[in-house]
């Protein structure tokens, strides 16, 4: 198996909704956003599947001098060795490639977040660094197009909190800021027992309002003369506004199940926005 076939398996496997913008690009892109994506899965996979904090940041540690080797041209990983073919064409910086790192460790560190504030450094490292990343592998002529693709990272990552909250509970984290939680009168035993609340529905409305503010900002901040090259961010952005709403409109009952979007349904809504772009 090649790297970018290991990276195109981690990616199938994973039912991204970020997948279905891929088959949209040239083959250089493809081959470096699917790469990127694998990287991104590999790291956060750690944290999801180790249970053992010790091992988990061992892992992590061992993904940083990875990152040392590709930097070095002797990458070890097929992840790794994918993404050495993807910096031929495209500025793939290993600080930022940290900084995810970074926010994946954070997840050993910190279960618990005080305020919205506190949290917006997760959402930076975990999803705005990606969507930074992202936006030099789609390409753009003005550099505006990076403070979009920045917000729209954390309005996907802020999608993510709400559509996980049971089973990140379930792990032990909970990223509802605690002061919104003690605001609409939402203790963590009712998150924990499953209780779908009128107070619980109320919180998760507030979070998909600020979630949506976050859309809204970043095709604000998408200049036109990028429009077409970002086509794929703009793919994923409405699959997971997509996302959002169904959620909403199901009443967030996210505690004991996973919304998800049909395949057929990202497809279209990719074909559909890709014509408009």
């Amino acid at each position: 198996m090649t790297p970018d076939e290991y990276c195109a398996d981690k990616t199938r496997a994973s039912g991204s909704s970020f997948a279905p913008s891929f088959r949209f690009l040239d083959a250089r892109r493809r081959q470096a956003i699917t790469a990127f994506y694998a990287f991104c899965r590999e790291v956060d996979d750690v944290v999801d599947e180790c249970r053992e904090p010790l091992l988990a940041k061992a892992k992590l540690d061992w993904w940083r001098g990875e990152l040392a080797a590709l930097d070095a041209g002797r990458p070890t990983h097929p992840v790794t060795q994918a993404l050495a073919i993807a910096r031929q064409h495209f500025s793939l910086p290993s600080e930022q490639l940290t900084e995810i790192i970074d926010g994946m460790q954070m997840d050993l560190d910190q279960t618990r977040y005080a305020d919205f504030k506190a949290l917006q450094l997760y959402c930076h490292r975990a999803a705005g660094v990606v969507g930074l990343i992202a936006a030099e592998i789609f390409g753009y002529r003005d550099r505006q197009t990076l403070k979009y693709a920045h917000t729209l990272g954390l309005a996907f990552q802020l999608t993510n909190i709400i559509r996980d909250v049971g089973e990140d509970a379930r792990r032990n984290r909970i990223y509802l800021p605690q002061d919104e939680l003690a605001r609409f009168g939402v203790a963590e035993r009712d998150i924990l027992a499953y209780r779908h609340t009128p107070e619980f529905r109320a919180l998760m409305e507030f979070q998909a309002t600020r979630a949506r503010e976050h859309y809204d900002r970043a095709y604000a901040q998408l200049p036109a003369v990028d429009r077409k090259s970002q086509r794929a961010g703009l793919i994923m952005a409405a699959i997971y506004r997509t996302l959002l709403d169904e959620i909403a409109a199901d009443g967030f009952l996210v505690l004991d199940r996973r919304t998800s979007l049909p395949r057929w349904r990202k497809l279209w809504l990719a074909l559909k926005t890709w014509l408009a772009a």
